[in-house]
């Protein structure tokens, strides 16, 4: 039986290679995550092992995002007994003009300014200098050689550095250094450490302080530290390294997690087209199997045979699979690289856990795919699978039906209820009540497909006569085989459509919001990590025809136990958004706080109620409500005027997140633009957009995430694709006498290509459009419970339906090509033969 099975699988290559494919795409996207991540992992370790080099004990705050370690600890940390050298560090985010004049674009890699510090004073190694010398004084700094390759800037050259806190700074490149690691698009630059002090502290305080011993323990060290200085957070070197790792770790394993969903996804496709697959492959060898029962073949044999079959095809797919993988991550790696994501370079990781998991999945998937189909074969009664027509024959689908329908009544009512409320509760039930429906169309969609099928065939086959009517009695003939094709494409189509409506209501959400909230004329935004830096807002207050430039920031605050995110407004609000106020006064002055309804609500806040606000560094600000609005996306919680914004905010990490710009009265509008760009342009990254222009670019950042999506799911798509036209392949395998006979009888090799092609299209049409319901159904339901979090409208992209549906008749031609002219070149007599 061995040998039979091994014999088989090499008579049918074809067969075989299509099998093994779908089973190499899964396992690819699974091995390609791990290696990816694990090669990320490995090398940033590598980093890592390298930071805090020379490092004993760091003192840094309790809390981030504080003004720091206050500088008047350095004493005492130098007169703690151990303490060899102390070392504040001060650095900072700038934005560096290259040698075109423009911001330098680092990808979301780190552009740093940072204090240089002498051999002398360094506690591990700076990096050689490879060209140039250090800064030696204000207005000079030293660049690593990766950004100063990318500004295009040498030693000598002038250029501008923006430090968002202070402003727009002239400096001369004094030095090139070769730092240990280098990541593509990272920018350092070492400036003068007076200087650096001045743009990255607030005189007082430094980000945290780096302690050497003279060859006492870390640990003893840290002890000492820690008993001198109570109140700071004290670690040692190797602790500080581990944090780092972890954090790290974390982040590395989230994009993991969402690889491998997108893995599984392509996984559980795939093991529908292998399922199928065996299930033809078992239909078409019936009467084979039948004649080794009736030779003595025990049932528990010839379904040994089927499942040895599939351990072949999981074990070389999944090795294959692999090599796969390990290409995929190297493919994603140069292409995060090519746009400057920062990513540190190192050789590929292939871990032995990955080997061990991508094998047990593939393998697994596979045989477990193989093992109904064969256990059916085994149960075969030798002489009745013998006969011609028991090959065609199946079993009644009643049962299975009546299932699917109790799974899609449960579902839908679960879909709806979930609809009807917010939160975490209820896209759970939308999730719960998704998983049903899908169970249901997977069980259903047999009986499910002759009717539509059916009615898609009177539509898109009447056209093409005879040839368009046999097209349709082929794809309805089989349901199961129909289904099962169909259905991956199904699964596809539906995660495809449901990420759609997200991005379609979050667009719509976010242009509802600007159009009925925002009465500016213009807003000033820019890069995420920075904002608009300071000082740009009072730049335009004076240019001719801005009725008001009022800034936004962010406020972090504590009040009572909780940490709570507000809004600063620099100004008055009338004029630049619109909202209701309820109660009180919108006067935003001094210390006074507008609260919205319902988190005055939450909290029992009333007109004059005091609230003492505490930032990270323990300042408390008593404030005092003066006003409450009505709910609103746009203004959030609840908002302090600017006042209170710099009490709260050290100097050196204010930055404005967008600044709404009125014209007055008669302006020409259109004119002001160019007063406006002239007014920021000395900030570089500043950007003078209006309303359209805003909304525009919130939607290309909700574009790029979709790209992201849509690029992971093609995968599932194509596994999908390659599904129809194994299911094609097999099918002509099998009809290949009826298609002789049709031959024989005056069909021509066009008419037999186009049959196919028909069928084809019918079967991906079907699946198209069944996936888009779907998915039409969950994404309204899984927006509805984002209400509460700022998608208050569902969107359907019409325009991206339609052009899956099209696209689905394209890909069911496409699909058929190699099926159909395969079928086209059936030879009739030897087919009608058997031979």
């Amino acid at each position: 039986m061995r040998k039979v099975s091994l014999r088989n699988l090499a008579a049918h290559k074809v067969r075989l290679a299509l099998t093994v494919l779908s089973v190499v795409l899964g396992t690819a996207f699974v091995t390609g995550s791990f290696v990816f991540t694990d090669t990320l992992q490995k090398t940033f370790n590598g980093l890592f092992e390298d930071a805090a080099k020379g490092v004993d004990v760091r003192v840094s705050s309790p809390e981030d995002g504080s003004s720091g370690v206050p500088l008047t600890t350095l004493p005492t940390l130098q007169a703690v007994d151990g303490v060899r050298a102390v070392v504040p560090a001060v650095n900072g985010q700038i934005v560096l003009l290259g040698a075109d004049k423009k911001p330098v674009q680092t990808g979301g890699a780190p552009s740093i300014g940072e204090s240089y510090a002498p051999n002398s004073e360094h506690l591990g190694d700076p990096g050689p200098f490879v060209a140039g010398a250090p800064p030696s004084g204000p207005g000079q700094i030293a660049l690593n050689v990766g950004g100063a390759g990318k500004a295009g800037l040498a030693v000598g050259d002038s250029t501008q550095v923006l430090v968002p806190a202070h402003g727009v700074l002239d400096v001369t490149v004094s030095g090139i250094y070769q730092p240990a690691t280098d990541t593509g698009g990272f920018v350092g630059a070492l400036f003068d450490a007076t200087q650096a002090k001045e743009l990255f502290t607030d005189g007082a305080h430094a980000n945290y302080v780096d302690v050497a011993g003279d060859g006492t323990s870390q640990e003893q060290m840290r002890e000492r530290v820690a008993a001198a200085l109570p109140d700071l957070k004290v670690q040692t070197g190797d602790q500080v390294r581990d944090e780092v790792k972890t954090n790290v770790t974390s982040a590395l394993s989230f994009i993991n997690y969402f690889l491998l969903a997108f893995g599984a996804i392509a996984l559980l496709v795939g093991t529908f087209i292998i399922y199928n697959t065996f299930a033809m492959i078992v239909a078409q060898r019936l009467r084979e199997l039948a004649l080794l029962r009736a030779i003595g073949a025990s049932r528990k044999q010839v379904g040994r045979s089927v499942v040895l079959e599939a351990l072949v095809v999981g074990v070389l797919g999944s090795v294959l699979g692999i090599a796969a993988g390990v290409a995929l991550a190297y493919g994603l790696r140069s292409l995060l690289n090519t746009f400057d994501v920062g990513l540190p370079s190192g050789s590929l990781q292939l871990e032995p856990r990955t080997v061990i998991v991508a094998l047990v999945v593939g393998v697994l998937v596979t045989v477990v795919s193989a093992y109904a189909p064969a256990r059916r074969a085994a149960k075969i009664p030798p002489v009745a699978a013998m006969r011609e027509e028991f090959s065609s024959a199946g079993d009644s689908l009643r049962v299975r039906t009546i299932v699917g329908g109790v799974f899609a009544v449960v579902g839908v009512a679960a879909l709806v209820a979930g609809s009807r409320g917010t939160g975490g509760g209820a896209a759970a039930t939308v999730g719960s009540g998704a998983g049903a429906l899908v169970i249901a169309v997977l069980l259903a969609a047999p009986a499910l497909s002759r009717p539509v099928v059916g009615a898609l065939g009177v539509v898109l086959a009447r056209p093409f006569g005879a040839i368009g009517r046999l097209a349709r009695t082929n794809a309805v003939r089989n349901p199961r085989r129909t289904a099962a094709t169909a259905f991956a494409l199904t699964l596809g189509l539906m995660l495809v459509t449901v990420i759609g409506v997200f991005g379609s209501s979050a667009k719509a959400s976010v242009n509802s919001l600007v159009d009925i909230g925002v009465k500016a004329d213009y807003i000033l935004t820019g890069p995420p990590q920075i904002g608009v830096p300071v000082g740009a807002s009072a730049a335009i207050r004076d240019v001719p025809g801005v009725a008001a430039a009022v800034p936004m920031h962010g406020v972090t605050a504590k009040i009572g136990d909780d940490k709570v995110t507000g809004t600063a407004i620099g100004g008055q609000l009338d004029g630049v958004l619109d909202y209701t106020l309820e109660q009180g006064s919108a006067d935003l002055s001094g210390t006074n706080l507008l609260a919205s309804e319902s988190y005055a609500a939450k909290r029992d806040w009333k007109l004059g109620t005091p609230v003492v606000m505490t930032n990270k560094d323990g300042v408390a600000v008593t404030t005092t409500v003066t006003g409450i609005f009505a709910d609103s996306q746009l203004l959030g919680d609840w908002l302090v005027p600017e006042q209170v914004y710099d009490q709260m905010t050290p100097a050196a990490m204010r930055a404005d997140w967008a600044v709404l710009v009125k014209a007055t009265p008669g302006t020409d509008v259109a004119a002001l633009r160019s007063s406006l760009e002239q007014g920021t342009d000395r900030f570089l990254v500043v950007q003078v957009k209006d309303r359209e222009q805003f909304k525009g670019t919130q939607s290309q950042q909700i574009d790029t995430l979709l790209a992201v999506l849509y690029g992971l799911l093609a995968l599932a798509v194509v596994i999908a694709i390659l599904g129809i036209v194994n299911t094609l392949a097999l099918s002509v395998v099998e009809r290949r006498r009826e298609i002789g006979m049709l031959r024989a009888v005056g069909m021509q090799r066009p008419q037999v290509r186009r049959t196919i092609y028909l069928e084809s299209v019918l079967i991906a049409v079907f699946g198209a459009t069944v996936g888009v319901l779907l998915g039409l159904a969950f994404g309204w339901g899984f927006v509805s419970t984002l209400a509460d979090q700022g998608l208050d409208m569902v969107a359907v992209p019409w325009g991206q339906v339609v052009a899956m549906l099209l696209g689905s008749g394209v890909v069911g031609v496409l699909a058929a090509l190699w099926p159909a002219v395969r079928a086209a070149r059936t030879k009739p007599l030897e087919a009608i033969a058997g031979v």
